[in-house]
């Protein structure tokens, strides 16, 4: 799995959003879905 360096911002900013014991990969996991699901619907917002 490929590793990434976050800046002391990013790291507080992603603390922020964690709830409770929620691991980084399931808060990135869960920015990315509503991320593609919000790309996905601008996408289509045309037709």
């Amino acid at each position: 799995m490929p590793s990434v360096e976050l800046d002391e911002e990013t790291i507080e900013r992603l603390e922020a959003l964690r709830v409770e014991d929620e691991s980084y990969d399931e808060l990135v996991t869960e920015l990315i879905n509503i991320y593609e699901t919000s790309e996905y619907t601008m996408f289509h917002a045309g037709d």
